[in-house]
């Protein structure tokens, strides 16, 4: 298992590099520079041309690549072009305001998903069934842009008692409780679209184990319905099902980018829109960097999560 894991990382280097050279490629593509948004159009052309020089941009970009590798493999994912800040420190703050909203949205939606998904396979054809297939639906079909601002309307606009926005009240006292009230509308986007997803997933996973032959004779052995499902049918339907539950972090964190614009959460997707708006490249570079170290962490618990629930994936390493 250790040997497995080790290996596993050491492919995650050379994926790491290839997505740092792809990204930049695509910011070199890309129409003007930082400079057009630091300086006034009116300057002239040498004053401008002396911004580019401080900022490095005059640089082939192969050389500015590898200048921005070097201090990256020391820890230093260089300034902010905007701001001058350190772009770790940018992201560091950022990333615990995103995780925050993230990891409760996913626990609550597979909170949700797990129970109602074996509820409906175990009840096929019931209305149970069909209000959980319907609300996966709902789920997945509805836009998150569209149902925060559905629900920015309803209960901040019309109803007036939520905060639109922000992760606190302008002039307040701050605290817990004036974070969870800001909290709400993100979370119940984020969570609706985790449990439609997963709920789909679930169900046909156990409709798929609940007609296996060993359940047959379990049930034929007298075991009680309950025992059934929950310990024989269970284990074996979360083996499919970590699959995609190990691709929820990086859908969220994508997804973090949209909800964070709608309800100007400060995390890290509302950084990297305005590090996108800005051209600031050396923030965006962080960012992808550390977007494809959550997708690598991501594949790296799934595998984990494999070995958990199928002792049989565990002992063949």
């Amino acid at each position: 298992m250790f040997t497995y894991f080790m290996r596993r990382i050491l492919i995650a280097v050379p994926v790491l590099l290839g997505v740092t050279i792809i990204n930049f490629i695509i910011m070199m593509m890309a129409p003007g520079d930082p400079v057009d948004m630091l300086v006034s159009p009116k300057l002239p052309a040498e004053a401008i041309e002396a911004k580019r020089l401080e900022l490095g941009l005059d640089q082939p970009p192969y050389v500015q690549y590898l200048s921005w590798l070097g201090n990256m493999l020391q820890g230093n994912l260089g300034y902010s072009m905007i701001t001058y800040e350190p772009v770790s420190k940018i992201i560091l703050d950022r990333m615990g305001p995103t995780l925050l909203i993230m990891g409760i949205s996913l626990v609550l939606g597979l909170l949700i998903a797990i129970p109602l998904g074996i509820l409906s396979a175990t009840k096929q054809y019931s209305k149970l069934d069909y209000f959980a297939v319907t609300g996966s639906f709902l789920g997945i079909s509805i836009p998150n842009f569209f149902l925060g601002l559905g629900l920015i309307y309803v209960f901040s606009i019309w109803l007036n008692i939520l905060p639109s926005g922000g992760m606190s009240t302008l002039g307040g006292g701050g605290g817990i409780g004036d974070v969870l009230k800001h909290m709400i509308l993100p979370v119940i986007v984020l969570t609706a679209n985790v449990a439609g997803r997963n709920i789909r997933y679930v169900r046909s996973s156990m409709l798929e184990i609940l007609g296996q032959d060993y359940l047959r004779t379990a049930r034929a052995k007298g075991l009680k319905e309950f025992l059934v499902v929950n310990r024989h049918a269970m284990r074996n339907a979360l083996i499919p099902i970590v699959t995609v539950l190990g691709m929820e972090i990086p859908i969220l964190f994508g997804g973090a980018v949209v909800i964070e614009q709608i309800f100007s959460w400060p995390g890290i997707g509302q950084l990297t829109m305005s590090s996108i708006m800005s051209r600031d490249y050396s923030t965006i570079m962080g960012l992808n960097l550390v977007a494809a170290m959550v997708v690598i962490v991501a594949n790296l618990l799934t595998d984990i999560a494999y070995a958990v629930v199928d002792p049989r994936i565990k002992n063949s390493y």
